[in-house]
């Protein structure tokens, strides 16, 4: 027991124990500076330096930009990044079939596999039918008071035309043609030039099944007739309705543009089809002014 307590007393009296750290000038050998030092108090600074060395790396990793370089992490916007994409890759491919959906509806309705009175409201999928008996048009103050006013300012020229003795037909705008219709130029349609910021009114009654922009024909408008019957509006720089709105005759639907690859100059290219068969609209309605 003797030589235990003999040895821990020698192990504690060698951390107590003091020393003199003294520093010499290598030419005189004079003292400059001099400390008294313990084992344990050298253990005690080390161990100190290296825990405030520690936090201060731990600090400086979590709370500053160079945690970026360290691999294994990513930038503090990364993750916001990621996540904005996903939405925005989930929205487009969303939209993507969205716009596929309009293109079949078209073309269904331009080759005749559906009829008017089956032609769906929604396209993403809902069985609700559309007709214009079971809807009640309510359109607003605004739309009443713009209505008005362009059936003022018409009054005077307008020319509507039949077909089957039962289809009157509104001039969508008034001016010059600049392109006819030509079956051997494969230009189903008609040019009219207008000013800038022209109306464009519906030819008839009926219901949009088309509202969306278009790379060479800019935003274009498609509306369902009855009889078969549909008409198209090109190039317009501003459209006012959407899929499955119902629009009457002489109703504004768009502003007359030149949008799209294809446009030269403000104008509307109006096209008029029958089932499948385009027709030339000059022969049932006057656009001249």
């Amino acid at each position: 027991m003797a030589k235990k307590k003999q040895k821990k007393s020698s192990f504690a009296e060698k951390l107590l124990n003091k020393y003199r750290l003294v520093i010499l000038n290598e030419n005189t050998f004079e003292e400059q500076v001099s400390f008294k030092l313990s084992r344990l108090n050298v253990f005690v600074f080390v161990g100190i330096g290296a825990l405030l060395l520690t936090t201060a790396t731990i600090f400086l990793i979590a709370f500053s930009p160079l945690k970026e370089y360290i691999p294994g992490y990513s930038k503090a916007n990364y993750s916001l990044q990621t996540t904005q994409l996903a939405y925005q890759t989930d929205s487009l491919a969303r939209r993507m079939k969205l716009n596929q959906k309009y293109y079949e509806s078209i073309q269904k309705v331009l080759t005749g596999q559906i009829e008017y009175s089956d032609l769906q409201l929604d396209t993403t999928g809902n069985n609700s039918k559309l007709s214009f008996e079971s809807i009640d048009i309510k359109p607003s103050n605004e739309v009443i008071a713009l209505q008005k006013e362009i059936q003022q300012k018409e009054k005077f020229n307008i020319n509507t035309a039949q077909i089957d003795n039962e289809f009157l037909f509104f001039p969508p705008v008034k001016g010059h043609i600049t392109s006819k219709f030509s079956f051997k130029e494969k230009h189903y349609a008609v040019d009219i030039a207008v000013d800038a910021n022209t109306n464009v009114v519906a030819a008839a009654n009926g219901v949009i099944i088309f509202s969306e922009w278009n790379p060479d024909t800019g935003n274009v408008i498609v509306i369902k007739h009855k009889s078969g019957l549909s008409s198209i509006y090109k190039h317009n720089s501003k459209i006012f309705k959407q899929q499955g709105d119902l629009v009457e005759a002489g109703e504004v639907i768009a502003i007359a543009g030149t949008t799209g690859e294809l446009s030269t100059g403000p104008h509307l290219h109006f096209e008029l089809w029958d089932n499948q068969q385009p027709l030339d609209p000059s022969k049932y309605i006057d656009f001249e002014k």
